[in-house]
């Protein structure tokens, strides 16, 4: 008798937990994500053309020449910013696919530059965004690269 007590108890603090852990907190932490940031919540979506390209927090697979490519060796694979040295040392090769002028790419860089810590720390850039303005600067180069 005394072992179906415990059992029934320990049965009944499994589907308390999983009702708790697994159905109310997700939802409540759902909700208060939608309310207090609903941009980060929904994906951080960057839109082109009115359809979403990508996100902004999440690194896109950018593997064409005329590119700037993410860092392929970070820990999560998803890292969309790269360092400021990594992106110049890809701005001969975007110049070479493309031609457009290594000093118009370093300035597009220097444009889109950002730091870990206000002006303090490693400077970076975030790969989407810098991508993003090439396509929309340079249609005529980047359109058949565009669907």
């Amino acid at each position: 008798m005394r072992a179906v007590k415990s059992l029934s108890a320990a049965v009944r603090l499994t589907v308390i937990s999983l009702v708790i852990c697994g159905l109310i907190f997700p939802i409540l932490m759902t909700g208060i994500g939608q309310v207090a940031m609903p941009w980060q919540s929904n994906g951080s979506q960057v839109y082109y053309d009115g359809k979403s390209i990508g996100s902004e927090l999440i690194a896109q697979n950018f593997s064409v020449p005329v590119f700037f490519h993410p860092r392929n060796n970070s820990a999560s694979g998803v890292d969309p910013d790269i360092t400021m040295t990594d992106a110049m040392k890809q701005v001969p090769r975007i110049h070479n696919a493309t031609g457009i002028p290594e000093s118009i790419l370093n300035a597009t860089l220097l444009k889109y530059r950002q730091y870990t810590l206000f002006f303090f720390g490693t400077p970076y850039v975030n790969v989407l965004d810098v991508n993003l303005y090439l396509v929309e600067t340079y249609t005529s180069t980047y359109g058949p690269y565009v669907q």
